[in-house]
């Protein structure tokens, strides 16, 4: 399993369709590696204001999601 660190810069956009939540980032990505006897892990590090732009875009597509749903499915 290849590891990565991703620095994510900033977030663009966001969409969803067929099941899949799509997001435009700009992003720093480098390979890591990972010492012997520890579990190979990717880590995505990003600012509290690039967390908070991300987690609001992620409500919003949840919500627009949530809509289509049925009230039985909810």
């Amino acid at each position: 399993m290849k590891t990565f660190n991703i620095e994510m810069q900033r977030v663009k956009a966001m969409s969803h369709g067929d099941g899949l939540v799509h997001a435009q980032i700009d992003a720093v990505v480098a390979p890591i590696s990972t010492p012997d006897g520890k579990t190979p892990t990717s880590w995505l590090v990003m600012t509290e204001a690039n967390a908070r732009v991300l987690q609001q875009l992620l409500k919003t597509q949840l919500g627009e999601i949530d809509k289509r749903k049925g009230r039985s499915q909810r």
